[in-house]
């Protein structure tokens, strides 16, 4: 007598998981890289673009600029606790998450999972972009802080390598996608854009912030490229009168 078999119950892929209230430390862990990507990352990536602007006047108004960031009361201290430190665990955590987490793009090709992937690595791109800009703009070479003159002559040498320049433009183009992308997703999952419809207006409002944002950041780009200021000289004079330490002479 034929015994009836039913079929093998497909094997069903992992997604995106969702994130839930109730998960213990990964529920808060997840909520502070949410958070921080906002707060104060966000905030430093809209300083940075628009000091970054500041390039288009010219290299005095550049290197002013770095020395006011400088200047500012306890300047190391806000360094650490509000950019490096934040930067260090959003990297990390979201590296994990990257790690952790699978897209079902052959699978489920919907919308969000390619929103998903994209995110995931531009913010790939971002996390080693960001790691060398630190380490070549801040530890090495002509220590800015103390030669703000120096700045942007130090950026313009830099992106005189085209291989370089392609990267900055890449990891700018990655940055303020993956912010914009960020900021869509924390309204979501904090609970600001409640429903479809209220998600779907704000994602025009994000496309809109992520575009301005890269046309800002491409600007100040090309004002260390650009003909203008193509025979700056190494050393820009801010004012008349300097701070102490501070020399226009080539720093050993």
């Amino acid at each position: 007598m034929a015994t009836a078999h039913s079929p093998a119950t497909p094997t069903v892929r992992p997604g995106v998981q969702a994130l839930r209230a109730g998960e213990g430390y990964s529920f808060l862990l997840h909520k502070l890289h949410s958070l921080l990507g906002i707060v104060p990352i966000g905030a430093f990536l809209l300083e940075h673009l628009l000091s970054n602007y500041e390039a288009l006047k010219g290299p005095s108004a550049y290197g002013a600029q770095v020395r006011f960031l400088n200047s500012l009361p306890m300047v190391r201290l806000l360094e650490w606790v509000f950019i490096f430190l934040p930067l260090i665990y959003h990297g990390v955590y979201g590296l994990w998450i990257w790690l952790k987490g699978k897209a079902n793009l052959v699978y489920y090709p919907w919308a969000g999972n390619w929103m998903y992937t994209v995110q995931r690595y531009t913010g790939i791109i971002a996390f080693f972009y960001i790691i060398q800009h630190v380490a070549r703009q801040r530890f090495m070479g002509v220590m800015l802080p103390e030669n703000p003159g120096y700045s942007f002559h130090k950026v313009q040498m830099e992106l005189q390598n085209p291989w370089m320049l392609a990267v900055y433009i890449v990891a700018m183009i990655a940055i303020c996608w993956h912010f914009a992308y960020g900021v869509w997703l924390f309204a979501a999952k904090w609970g600001i854009t409640p429903g479809k419809q209220a998600r779907q207006r704000f994602g025009y409002v994000c496309t809109a912030l992520g575009i301005a944002l890269a046309v800002l950041g491409l600007a100040g780009i090309w004002a260390f490229v650009g003909p203008k200021y193509a025979n700056a000289p190494e050393y820009a004079p801010m004012s008349l009168s300097q701070p102490a330490g501070e020399t226009g002479s080539i720093p050993n």
